[in-house]
């Protein structure tokens, strides 16, 4: 009986582990809504996103509903456009790329969710002006907090374009309070 109960925190840690495990590898499964929510936390589906396990990673397919875009050219060029107090223009990422991630890794998902904004009042496109979502898995979820980034970094090719080329150093916190879609959800 004494035995049992050294056993006892052992097998709990190893149950919690799997527990752990499980709910991060089932965010990485399956079909899911992809949301941006403003700074008073309405939401806003702008697509969806399919993920298929492969191995220690997930591979994805991101869908954008283009429906709830308006299309506008700025600066020589078309661009898909979320509006409401700022334009809010969605700037995939434009090299090849293996679209995977793991629970530890969800860049290359942030790098397919590059957005720039600009006031309505502003002319043409300001890539300095760059939103990177940083990701995490949250419970069930997958949550993105905005950072800035100047997207002119992106102007030309990485010289490894198996390594995402947007990282910590080149992103900087913005003030939530001037942005109006700081955060994005997965679920």
């Amino acid at each position: 009986m004494a035995g049992l109960y050294k056993l006892q925190p052992v097998l709990m840690t190893l149950l919690l582990t799997c527990l752990s495990f499980n709910s991060f590898a089932d965010v990485l499964i399956g079909k899911k809504q992809v949301l941006l929510v403003d700074k008073k936390g309405q939401e806003i589906v702008i697509g969806d996103i399919t993920f298929s396990p492969e191995g220690q990673r997930s591979r994805y397919e991101l869908h954008m509903n283009h429906d709830k875009f308006k299309d506008f050219f700025l600066s020589m060029k078309e661009m898909k456009c979320l509006e409401g107090p700022e334009l809010w223009c969605h700037l995939a990422y434009p090299y090849e790329q293996p679209h995977n991630v793991s629970s530890e890794d969800l860049s290359w998902l942030s790098h397919d969710l590059l957005f720039m904004f600009k006031k309505k009042e502003d002319f043409g496109a300001n890539f300095w002006n760059g939103i990177y979502y940083e990701m995490k898995i949250d419970g069930e979820s997958i949550r993105g907090e905005a950072q800035a980034i100047d997207l002119n970094v992106l102007a030309s090719p990485p010289d490894d374009l198996s390594v995402p080329p947007v990282n910590e150093t080149l992103r900087d916190e913005i003030d939530r309070s001037k942005r109006w879609l700081p955060d994005l959800i997965i679920r």
